[in-house]
């Protein structure tokens, strides 16, 4: 497909990459001519320089036969008019960044149904969205929820002296029997799609389905279940942590945010009174031990600078707190981090990327059993997808057992009606359900590819 993407900013060069890697015709626009000469210089893309919502420029980049136009500015509003002006020109979809908590849900609609938006995005709400559902199982470094939240899949890290360490996957089963399945492992830079006989170790990441219930009841039997933070410390009063704060203090969590630009600290007390906010530099060992890090049940790091985040996670682990979780951007900051053993990153522009690589997928699709989620699983080596079957699936009715699927390809869950089912070989894809997949290696646009 020809896609145009208009920002090059830190989202907008994720974007640019992870379409870049499914194959697609990639334009973006910038207005700054460093910008352009340095993205066309390593990527396999053609570069514009000039304002989205200029007709000329959007012209210059082809909009009249693009499948799809992004725009993911620093302004909502260039980007609102640059989809609308593109729709107008052409572009079959259109998907704009709009960060601003003033355009609610009734605004956003509007702006849909009058201005031809596909979809809105907002990086944000969405990274608020995770940290908020990793506070809920601290437990996890990652979770995922398929099919209206009834079926999630958590990343574990399997510690040393877990009762998981040493164990085969077809014991686990056996010696706990709560309803789950470990469908993928990482192992340093290996990741597996086990069988049965598979043995766990401990610096394991896993991959792990079943109901948010069954979960619970696991993590509980293993000795894993850390309790739900209740007292959170956030570091930099940003837009994400607005988003979090308002989630956590709605469900009655304490929440301290410490920002030290005296402005910002006026505005977030306004926007949200629920909070206690400090004018300080969170930087400062001696602040962070005033104000109780030791007491914290989660320290969430949000502030602009992927390095400062890093550092001041790294001194909240020195203190105890159970849960410690860091928005970091850079990939290769990510890895250095994960590696020196910070194993809770959320990153706003995978999240973001994630759902563009997922709606392009679906776009390309012409049989039915569209990509209805996407998920990168451990460092983006993995996928997990969910698809929603159509009549015409050529398998319909045939246990899995007697399938044959492709390499590295595993059927992790299905969802028929409300009733999440984790699959054995016996069980049937029907029409109507809702089917997980776990892929390792592979690039799946339909539920047909992952038959041989």
């Amino acid at each position: 497909m020809k896609i145009v993407v208009e920002g090059c900013g830190k989202i907008g060069i994720t974007i640019l990459q992870s379409l870049i890697a499914e194959g697609h015709d990639l334009v973006v626009i910038d207005n700054n001519p460093a910008v352009i000469e340095e993205i066309t210089n390593i990527y396999d893309a053609i570069g514009v320089c000039g304002n989205g919502a200029d007709s000329d420029t959007l012209s210059e980049a082809g909009i009249e036969k693009a499948d799809m136009f992004v725009a993911v500015t620093d302004s909502d509003e260039l980007n609102i008019l640059s989809c609308f002006i593109a729709k107008r020109m052409g572009a079959k979809h259109t998907v704009a960044r709009i960060r601003n908590p003033e355009y609610n849900d009734q605004s956003l609609s509007f702006m849909k149904q009058q201005l031809g938006l596909t979809m809105s995005i907002n990086p944000e709400l969405l990274a608020a969205q995770e940290l908020f559902n990793i506070l809920k199982l601290p437990s996890a470094t990652k979770i995922e929820t398929f099919s209206r939240r009834n079926f999630e899949m958590v990343e574990l890290l399997i510690k040393s002296g877990s009762p998981l360490d040493g164990i085969r996957l077809m014991d686990l089963r056996q010696k706990y029997k709560a309803n789950f399945l470990i469908c993928v492992v990482q192992r340093g830079e290996e990741v597996y799609i086990p069988d049965g006989n598979f043995e766990l170790h401990s610096g394991d990441k896993i991959g792990l389905t079943a109901t948010p219930a069954e979960i619970h009841r696991l993590l509980k039997m293993v000795g894993a279940l850390q309790k739900q933070a209740r007292n959170v410390m956030i570091l930099g009063a940003s837009r994400t942590a607005y988003y979090l704060g308002k989630m956590l203090t709605a469900g009655g969590n304490s929440v301290k945010v410490i920002e030290k630009d005296s402005k910002r600290c006026t505005e977030f007390c306004e926007a949200l009174p629920e909070a206690v906010v400090i004018h300080g530099d969170g930087a400062m060992q001696e602040l962070l031990y005033e104000e109780g890090i030791r007491s914290a049940d989660a320290f969430v790091a949000l502030t602009g600078m992927d390095e400062e985040n890093i550092l001041v996670s790294f001194y909240a682990m020195s203190q105890n707190v159970p849960k410690v979780i860091s928005k970091v951007n850079r990939d290769e900051l990510t890895v250095m981090a994960e590696k020196l053993g910070l194993d809770c990153i959320v990153s706003p522009q995978k999240i973001i990327a994630d759902i563009l690589v997922r709606y392009a997928r679906a776009l390309q699709n012409s049989i039915g059993s569209k990509v209805e989620t996407l998920y990168n699983l451990m460092d983006g080596k993995a996928e997990a997808l969910e698809f929603k079957v159509s009549p015409e699936f050529p398998m319909l009715q045939i246990p899995l057992k007697d399938m044959k699927l492709k390499p590295n390809i595993l059927i992790a869950g299905i969802i028929r009606g409300r009733k999440p089912i984790i699959p054995t070989g016996n069980d049937m894809i029907l029409a109507g359900d809702q089917v997980v997949v776990i892929a390792g290696g592979h690039r799946l646009s339909d539920l047909s590819d992952i038959i041989l």
